[in-house]
This record gives C-alpha cells, structure tokens and sequence, in this order.
C-alpha cells in the first residue's frame, strides 16, 4: 500500500531539487564568484560567496536527484501485479543507498540555507559601509533569491517528507527480507532528530535576520539625491509645458525659410 506514496514522494522531490531556479542562481553565482577571484580574493562577503558555492557543488556531486529518480523507476505500478497478489519492491540495500543520500542532502541544505544567510548579512554590512558596492550588491540580490528559491520550492521539506516514507517502506522490507548493506550506521526513526534543529524555526529565524538587516540606504541617497517638492512640481510643469509647445509647433506648418526663429 505504500509504494504509490512513495513513487510520489520520489517524483516530488526530484521535480523540486532538478529545477531550473536553483541551477540558475548556481550557475550566476560561479560567474560572479570568477570575475571577482583576482580582486578580492580576502574579502569576507567573497569568501561566504565560496562556501555557498562549495556547498552547491556538493550538492550537485552527490547526484541525489539521479538516486532518486532510480529509485522511482523500480517501484512498479498499480497493474503489474504479480502471481498469488506479489509485487516486486526495491530492495534493501537500494533503499538504504537512497535514505542515507536523502539524510546528507538535508543535512547539505541546512547548511546551504545557513550560509546564504550569513553571506547576505556580510554582504549588506558591507555595502552600509560603501565598499565594493557592485559586487555587494549583486551578492545580496543573488543570495536572497537563492535562499527564496529553495524556501519557495519546500526543497527541504519534500526531502524530510520523502525520508519518512523512505523510512517506513525500509523497515517494512528489511523485516520481510534482510539484506543489510550499509553497516554501522542506525537510520533514525525521526529525521528531525538527526537533523539537530526544527527546520520550520530555523527557518523563520534566518528569515527574521534578513529581514531585520540595516538597509543600505546612505550612499543610495548620495548616489540618487532626492528632489525637493517644490523643484520636482515645478520640473513636472515644465515638462509638461514643454511637450505642449512641441505639439503645438508640430501642428503649425513650417515656413519656408527654417532659419526664422519659431515664436
């Protein structure tokens, strides 16, 4: 009965981690992290940069979405059912494989989240304090909406939700045939334990940091000043005058010296 729920768990959480918007965001970040490499090569923002970029690489070495979608692939489906009601089922130790992949992964994306929080607070303090301000501000922008991104998609808790579906089915297998694979190592019954953190208020708390951040508005203000009232109602009937007297020049035919001056 639980092989339907986790072929779609399977499904689900593929989709979700084989989108194009974390790849995008990778992809962005590398170039950002290469044009940079020679100039800042001690400059903290540059070397959170790194870390999240280290942590995407890791995530994309482990090939959890290839594991999962072979995993998908094994389970059968609703009408190839067998002689005497038997079904075929992945085995053991491929269920083992897939749920120590899917406890890294989460493990991976916890700390992905957690660094691009701490990059983007790097960053920002470092465009209060007018340093390297297009790199800081490319950096905060691209770390934002790769955080949102993996937070929009629920990346984290479709793996959580795959785990516990993984987790039942393998000790459902294990007692019908026993096949041990990986040894020395106990799947915990909880992920959230071995996670170490409630990722719900985790999350909430890094986004709440974000949130709260100084927002770099001084050197904005020096770059853009603002216009008084006045001077801007006073531009506005200018231009608007301005763009009447054009029409109006436009509608009147010209004469025929164009050197005359036009009243």
């Amino acid at each position: 009965r639980g092989l339907p729920a986790l072929r779609r768990r399977c499904q689900i959480a593929g989709k979700r981690l084989s989108g194009t918007g974390v790849a995008a965001e990778g992809r962005i970040l590398r170039a950002v992290l290469y044009v940079y490499h020679s100039r800042l090569l001690r400059h903290r923002p540059y070397l959170a940069l790194l870390q999240v970029e280290q942590c995407l690489k890791r995530l994309w070495k482990m090939n959890l979405v290839g594991c999962i979608e072979t995993l998908a692939g094994l389970i059968p489906r609703k009408n190839t059912s067998q002689a005497h009601g038997e079904y075929l089922v992945p085995s053991q130790p491929m269920l083992e494989t897939v749920a120590l992949k899917v406890l890294g992964g989460c493990k991976l994306i916890l700390r992905l989240l957690d660094c691009c929080c701490k990059a983007f607070l790097l960053s920002v303090k470092h465009l209060c304090s007018e340093e390297f301000i297009l790199l800081n501000t490319v950096a905060s922008g691209l770390l934002s909406r790769l955080w949102f991104v993996i937070q929009y998609r629920c990346v984290l808790q479709s793996l959580i939700s795959l785990y516990g579906t993984l987790s039942t089915s393998l000790q459902l297998v294990s007692e019908t045939q026993q096949m041990p694979y990986i040894q020395g190592f106990t799947f915990p019954s909880d992920i959230s334990n071995f996670l170490g953190v409630n990722v719900s208020s985790e999350v909430k708390k890094q986004k709440a940091r974000m949130l709260k951040t100084k927002k770099p508005t001084s050197w904005m203000k020096k770059l853009f000043p603002a216009m008084p009232e006045a001077v801007s109602e006073v531009g506005k009937k200018r231009n608007f005058a301005t763009c009447m007297s054009a029409v109006k020049i436009c509608s009147i035919p010209c004469p025929a010296d164009i050197g005359e001056p036009v009243l």
